[in-house]
């Protein structure tokens, strides 16, 4: 099952995408219909038909409760830091006012970053409570995957030792466009993912790569905090990050960042920079 949410005009809808057509659901976001009763029996439910090229997606979550984020979770950006794997999640957090949709514009404000960069991210949305959990049961309450860019302002964020700063601009955070089950994409167990920026490719790894997979990293969190459904878990970025370069890459104003996964979808995004001093 492939679940979106759009912009219809009157605020945001949900809908399931079936082949070529999006089929309406009764519920304002994905995250509305996660919180239901029965989530899977109610997005199989008929609807009004949409074209699919029409679709404005928002974010495919628009108010999870918990924006959760795994950072130095692949081996291959683990490497180009200089680091050693950790022997724990590296954790920070991110706010619903954060993300933006898949194919939105993204603007840097005038008191800005002069350092853009890009993180290509497979993410994941639970898609009931969890406290307390093994990776198996963990496993189960996952709803599905989604693709987003943890795009970060470098400057802002190595001003202190606490990363958030540099991670929580408002709209800064694409997500979507699709929310994809685990039977449809393998769980994500092996997937490629990618960023271009230009066109030119900059990040290619799998997810295969992660120190810790979307399950573990569930049932970690849950440890401390119950999940609840609708809340979204990035779970890190792979090698080939604009600051790890030499010299280091950062993204300039009108250049476009496209990130997939195959399977489960791609953002692509235009930057606006509007940078202190420029």
């Amino acid at each position: 099952m492939k679940l979106a949410t759009i912009r219809n005009g009157r605020g945001t809808s949900t809908v399931r995408i079936d082949r070529d057509a999006a089929i309406e659901l009764p519920f304002a976001s994905v995250d509305d219909l996660l919180r239901s009763e029965d989530w899977r029996a109610a997005a199989s439910t008929g609807g009004p038909s949409r074209a699919i090229a029409e679709l404005d997606y928002a974010p495919v979550v628009t108010r999870p409760a918990k924006v959760l984020c795994v950072g130095l979770n692949y081996r291959s950006h683990i490497t180009e830091t200089g680091g050693r794997a950790p022997d724990h999640p590296t954790l920070f957090a991110k706010f619903a006012r954060t993300l933006t949709g898949a194919y939105d514009e993204i603007v840097v404000p005038e008191a800005g970053s002069a350092r853009v960069d890009w993180e290509a991210e497979l993410a994941f949305v639970m898609g009931r409570a969890l406290r307390a959990a093994g990776p198996e049961e963990a496993a189960r309450a996952i709803a599905g995957f989604t693709v987003a860019n943890d795009v970060s302002m470098r400057d802002w964020q190595n001003r202190t030792l606490q990363w958030l700063q540099g991670k929580a601009w408002e709209s800064t955070t694409p997500v979507g466009p699709h929310l994809v089950t685990p039977e449809e994409c393998g769980a994500a167990a092996d997937l490629r993912i990618t960023c271009e920026v230009d066109g030119e490719l900059m990040q290619d790894a799998r997810t295969s790569d992660l120190v810790f997979g979307p399950a573990e990293v569930a049932g970690y969190l849950s440890t401390f905090i119950t999940l609840e459904p609708g809340d979204l878990i990035l779970t890190g970025t792979s090698g080939g990050v604009g600051a790890a370069r030499n010299p280091p890459v950062f993204i300039r104003s009108g250049q476009k960042v496209r990130t997939a996964i195959e399977g489960v979808g791609e953002l692509v995004n235009p930057f606006v920079l509007s940078q202190r001093g420029s």
